[in-house]
């Protein structure tokens, strides 16, 4: 009997001794085989030694585009804009694209939020736009387009051409003499010219200036007749074409915007209307001396993409212009009118939206 229960004892714990060989081992974490002085499995890393780090061609630029309010001649500048600077950059460019509905306080909130968002170049479109962007950034390279006067807008006193700092463009001026001979040429026996523009902008006023200025010379007698916007164009129009011959209205944004208010003043009365660019032209125009607005935001384009790649110093960048001029005129309304025009014109295309 004693020895079947030694028997059965021995049997138990050598049993028992299998089952503890056999039991598994929990998986250590990284600190307990740290403490044992074992090497913990790493997660896999990035290549640094063997990457190159992202060079000049690699840096993708964001711009920042803001635009006075929706018309044809600034819609058209600041696609060319764009169209220019991908055609360069390709990929590498990210446009903003802000519209301030012709409010001139929203320009302001327009720039500082490019400033804040640290874009690294700042397209301004319009007058308006160019000095809310002056006042919002001296570091951020800006471009102007469609802003007929620099020296002007900027009140720069005997301006050279170039305004120097972070600050650089095109202008959309169209020779303001020849604008007055373009007159002469199709109204000769008319006596008084209304000269009708927005007092908001600096821009206009310098045109009607510098016109009147032609035509006085011209032998005609001018009036001018300033609007705040759009809201008083109406009245100050109607007055203007009972006062009035022919009347005269530059290159304008809120004209351009509000074209269709002066033809219906303008025309009923018989008063023809020669504008500074075509878009107010195929609005409420008879004739206009005009540039391809296109075109200006594509030479604004080429700039932006010299001066984003470093090939340029802004700062010394000229102000570019256009290098032609179209006489041109709008068949809708002279037709209306009983308007002849002389050869050497060419008829606007009426349904063609702007490119």
């Amino acid at each position: 009997m004693k020895k079947c229960i030694a028997m059965m004892l021995v049997l138990a714990m050598t049993m028992s001794m299998a089952a503890c060989g056999s039991k598994e081992e929990p998986a250590s974490n990284p600190s307990t085989a740290e403490a044992d002085g074992q090497t913990p499995a790493e997660e896999p890393k990035a290549e640094e030694a063997d990457t190159p780090e992202a060079g000049a061609d690699d840096k993708v630029f964001h711009v920042g585009v803001a635009q006075l309010v929706q018309h044809d001649a600034l819609d058209a500048a600041t696609q060319g804009f764009k169209d220019a600077l991908v055609e360069e950059l390709g990929e590498r460019v990210v446009f903003d694209e802000q519209n301030a509905s012709n409010d001139i306080p929203t320009c302001s909130t327009i720039i500082n939020k490019f400033v804040s968002d640290e874009v690294d170049l700042i397209l301004a479109n319009a007058t308006p736009v160019l000095q809310a962007a002056q006042a919002g950034t001296d570091k951020i390279p800006i471009l102007g387009t469609s802003v007929t006067e620099y020296g002007v807008a900027l009140q720069i006193a005997d301006f050279n051409g170039t305004v120097g700092g972070n600050i650089s463009g095109t202008s959309d001026l169209a020779p303001l003499d020849q604008q007055a001979a373009m007159l002469h040429e199709l109204f000769p026996d008319k006596k008084n010219v209304g000269l009708l523009y927005c007092s908001a902008e600096a821009n206009s006023q310098y045109q009607v200036d510098t016109v009147q200025a032609y035509l006085e010379d011209l032998g005609y007698t001018c009036k001018q007749y300033p609007f705040s916007d759009s809201n008083d164009l109406s009245t100050i129009a109607t007055t203007a074409a009972s006062e009035s011959d022919v009347i005269y209205v530059p290159t304008d944004n809120t004209a351009a915007s509000n074209a269709n208010i002066i033809r219906g003043v303008c025309e009923p009365a018989g008063i023809p209307v020669v504008a500074g660019e075509e878009g107010i032209c195929k609005g409420c125009g008879v004739v206009t001396l005009s540039i391809d607005y296109y075109d200006l935001g594509v030479a604004t384009g080429k700039m932006a993409a010299q001066i984003l790649t470093g090939q340029a110093d802004i700062s010394t960048m000229p102000v570019g212009y256009a290098a032609e001029f179209t006489k041109k005129y709008n068949p809708e309304i002279c037709e209306a009118m009983n308007i002849t025009i002389p050869d050497g014109y060419e008829a606007i295309e009426m349904g063609e939206a702007a490119k």
